[in-house]
């Protein structure tokens, strides 16, 4: 009999996280940068929270640390620290004056007495000074050569009362062995600080840390330590020129993880279909059927229409009329050439707008290469000029603030040089902008321009912008724009730009865009019939 005992979460517990869950949570950082090493680097230093589960970040332990070096600071203080250290001094050099006021060479007694009087106020330094002093008293000597075993530890802790004393203002002033054990245990602590805040965990103690912060702390951070390796085995991960990157594995899983996250927004919200009128490949499907239509393909349930047959007059022979055929339903498909254009330009770095874009590319990329992989689906990128995205350096991509400017013009006429190299009865490009035009090609001369007033437009960007969507039009290319800003320039451009293509546009938000985009394609690949 097996026996299960369950128990309240109380952190002992330990712990299991698969590389593909600690890489899910990558890829949501991955979303706010263009940089691997640096979604590492939050991954890192921001932990994460899976299941209920919350493991601390190396920021998470760093306050930690801190607050533990706060407390203490509330608790003592270290203005007695040396106080026992100086009582042994002075009662040592009363002891040696009273000797030197009962010798005959009075001539030499002051000497010393001189020598004793002008001893630095530091007592690191007083105690250093006597190194080359011939005492007079044996108790004296003795009590100095004590001192002197403690000399470094006596201005180790000077060192740290003057870098730390000011910290510490609580209640109870430490003795002078009580604040040695305090200075190492800082000393501990801020080693521990620098670590955290370097990042490397292979240079972490875990046993040290967890000395200093606890057993919870400890099994966190080796969580951690073992999240991070579980990446690197998995083979995600790897590194070029010193710095991580995406892996050919870790691409193909960030475009299903941005796939998956997209459907199941559609699973809560699903739109109605669009019809093609496009036929191609009749894919059946067994599951589902229906009565027969003249002039359709007899893909005939057998089983089905001889039941119908039976229902409608029992016995035999068995005599079948046209009502009774029941068919296969089937989803009629047919392959396509699409290029999605991205918005590129600053603009884009607001509201999400770009993390969105780049998660439907990928999405869109996952979904052609798994369900449609008869299908062309390129990628370009347009800023200042325009650029063919490939998927390893998809995930990667980011807005360009250097090249400020939108060339659409570019960005299509690149478009359709990828649909002429990948022919195809139904060749689509899929604009994702949230501005019109600025930047344009003129006799391979590159030209910007800024738009006349704020929210206005720049004319003969839009214009040669517009005689590009024309070239486009004639060549039986659709475009379809979706616009992520809804500035009446932005519509008043685009609306342009359906009337002499016949595309389509639609304007939504950064959190809907995948959703209009994927539904919007997979409609277009199927009839249902």
């Amino acid at each position: 009999m097996l026996v299960v005992r369950y128990t309240a979460w109380d952190g002992t517990q330990q712990v299991r996280l698969t590389a593909e869950q600690v890489f899910d949570k990558l890829s949501e950082y991955l979303s706010y940068t263009d940089d691997v090493q640096q979604a590492l680097d939050w991954l890192r230093h921001q932990g994460l929270e899976l299941e209920g589960i919350r493991v601390l970040g190396l920021d998470d332990l760093l306050e930690e640390l801190r607050e533990a070096m706060r407390s203490r600071y509330r608790e003592v203080n270290l203005r007695g620290a040396l106080a026992e250290m100086r009582e042994k001094l002075e009662e040592l050099l009363d002891l040696e004056r009273e000797t030197l006021d009962a010798l005959d060479d009075r001539e030499r007694a002051g000497r010393k007495r001189k020598q004793l009087d002008d001893l630095p106020p530091r007592l690191s330094d007083a105690l250093s000074a006597l190194a080359d002093y011939d005492f007079e008293n044996a108790e004296a000597e003795s009590l100095y050569e004590a001192l002197r075993d403690e000399l470094e530890n006596i201005r180790n802790l000077e060192d740290f009362e003057r870098r730390y004393g000011d910290l510490f203002h609580g209640p109870r002033s430490l003795g002078y062995a009580e604040a040695l054990e305090l200075m190492r245990e800082m000393e501990a602590w801020k080693r521990l600080e620098e670590q955290l805040l370097g990042g490397d965990l292979d240079s972490i103690d875990p046993e040290q840390l967890g000395e200093l912060l606890g057993a919870g702390a400890m099994r966190s951070f080796q969580l951690l330590h073992a999240m991070m390796r579980a990446i690197a085995q998995a083979g995600y991960v790897t590194q070029r020129e010193g710095r991580a990157v995406l892996s050919p594995k870790g691409v193909r899983r960030i475009g299903h993880l941005a796939l998956r996250d997209i459907y199941q927004g559609l699973l809560r919200d699903r739109p109605g279909g669009h019809a093609t009128d496009k036929r191609g490949a009749t894919l059946l499907r067994p599951e589902e059927t229906r009565p027969y239509r003249y002039g359709e393909p007899l893909a005939l349930d057998l089983v089905a229409t001889l039941k119908k047959a039976v229902a409608r007059k029992p016995g035999t022979p068995l005599r079948l009329a046209p009502d009774d055929f029941e068919v296969y339903a089937a989803d009629q498909t047919t392959t396509s050439s699409t290029v999605l254009l991205l918005d590129m330009s600053w603009s884009m770095s607001w509201e999400g707008r770009f993390a969105a874009a780049k998660k439907v590319a990928l999405a869109m990329e996952s979904l052609i290469r798994s369900r449609y992989p008869r299908d062309y689906f390129g990628i370009v990128g347009f800023f200042t000029r325009a650029v063919e995205l490939r998927l390893r350096d998809l995930p990667e991509a980011s807005w360009n603030m250097g090249d400020p400017f939108t060339n659409l013009q570019d960005g299509l006429r690149l478009a359709a040089e990828l649909l002429a190299r990948h022919p195809s009865s139904n060749q689509h490009i899929i604009v994702i902008t949230d501005g019109q035009p600025t930047a344009y090609f003129s006799r391979g001369r590159l030209y910007c321009e800024w738009p006349l007033s704020f929210g206005g437009i720049s004319m003969r960007a839009a214009q040669e912008t517009l005689r590009e969507v024309e070239r486009v039009t004639r060549r039986g290319i659709t475009v379809n724009t979706f616009m992520l800003d809804d500035s009446p320039s932005l519509r008043a451009f685009v609306e342009r730009m359906t009337r002499i293509n016949k595309g389509r546009a639609l304007y939504t938000r950064p959190d809907r865009l995948g959703q209009y985009l994927l539904v919007d394609y997979l409609t277009k690949k199927r009839k249902r019939v």
